[in-house]
């Protein structure tokens, strides 16, 4: 009777493994563990007719067969299991990658960026670290923080966007409100640049514009004098236009500076001759600066019996314009392909 159970299970395992579906697995099952007619329940069914050393015997082999043809069925169930997942995964499976797609034209950068980054990399690497500030700034850090006091005349130099129902915000109008910020942050020595959009209340035409770039440079350490500014301002000059430009300073009134520049340079086009460009003069003006004013420093908590600085802002707008001979202003808010495509 022991061959009988060993022979059934060589059978039902091989059987099992042969299987390839579940209709046939449940047949299967049905035909060897079957309660009434199944095969290994009729063996089983003649172990009342052994002894009872003989029916331990057999009756553990019986157990054992039982357990292994069980396992085999369970293992095969998920088999199949398995594969009827993977097989309907694959029939739903959706492809999610994108084609190649026709090969169209590279975008480039804006102007007022091309400029920007040049600069920021140029000053970088003296040593000038590159800080952003808020567009929507409070009116004490873009007026009063830097000499303007309220209704000083001064203020009507920069007319600008209020904020409806919150008075005490404005539309920055130049990035110099990022100096007193940084003070009060940093302390000194500090040495930085501030590049970013400003907004004044300007009737636009061919040269003014609403909307434009600006880049603010300071520098705050013990022993500055007007002639480290004028260094740094000549180094700026030769490397936007060319070694051979030369830096022209006019005395000039900006409130938070004192005394304050007009900062020229010999024009690039006609190489201080006289153009169209720089009005026959041989001079473009391309920023203004100064010394920073005591006033300025203290609201920035910086000790002026120590520290001395200088501070410079370039149009980058118009730095753009005069690189690139761009005629027009509002080309450079317009957002028109044909003309960004050029850059």
């Amino acid at each position: 009777m022991q061959s009988k159970f060993e022979q059934l299970k060589t059978e039902a395992l091989l059987a099992i493994k042969s299987v390839a579906d579940k209709m046939q697995l449940e047949d299967l099952e049905n035909k060897i563990l079957g309660r009434k007619n199944g095969e290994l329940t009729n063996l089983m069914k003649g172990l009342k007719d052994l002894t009872d050393d003989a029916r331990k015997v057999v009756g553990a082999l019986a157990n054992e067969v039982k357990k292994e043809i069980e396992l085999a069925m369970e293992n095969k169930k998920n088999e199949l299991l398995m594969l009827d997942w993977s097989k309907a995964i694959e029939k739903e499976r959706l492809d999610i990658t994108q084609p190649a797609l026709p090969q169209t034209e590279s975008g480039t950068f804006h102007p007022n960026t091309i400029i920007q980054k040049d600069l920021e990399d140029f000053f970088t690497s003296m040593g000038f670290a590159v800080l952003d500030g808020p567009e929507l700034e409070s009116d004490f850090f873009n007026f009063s923080a830097v000499n303007v006091p309220e209704n000083h005349p001064a203020r009507d130099m920069q007319d600008t966007f209020y904020i409806k129902n919150h008075p005490g915000l404005v539309m920055r109008t130049h990035t110099s409100s990022m100096q007193v910020r940084a003070m009060l942050k940093q302390g000194a020595p500090l040495r930085a640049i501030v590049p970013g959009k400003c907004y004044r209340n300007e009737s636009t035409d061919p040269r003014h514009e609403h909307t434009f770039y600006q880049l603010e440079g300071f520098v705050i350490d013990e022993n500055i004098t007007l002639a480290n500014m004028k260094g740094v301002l000549e180094a700026v000059a030769k490397h936007l236009y060319g070694e051979e430009t030369q830096v022209r300073l006019r005395p000039k009134f900006y409130p938070f500076v004192e005394p304050g520049v007009n900062g020229e340079v010999t024009c690039f086009i006609c190489k201080g001759k006289g153009c169209r460009v720089c009005k026959n003069t041989g001079w473009l003006e391309i920023f203004g600066a100064g010394m920073i004013h005591p006033n300025v420093l203290k609201e920035g908590k910086v000790d002026t019996t120590k520290y001395q600085g200088f501070a410079f802002g370039f149009g980058l707008t118009r730095l753009v314009m005069l690189k690139y001979g761009i005629e027009d202003i509002r080309h450079l808010q317009s957002g028109d392909l044909k003309f960004l495509k050029q850059f």
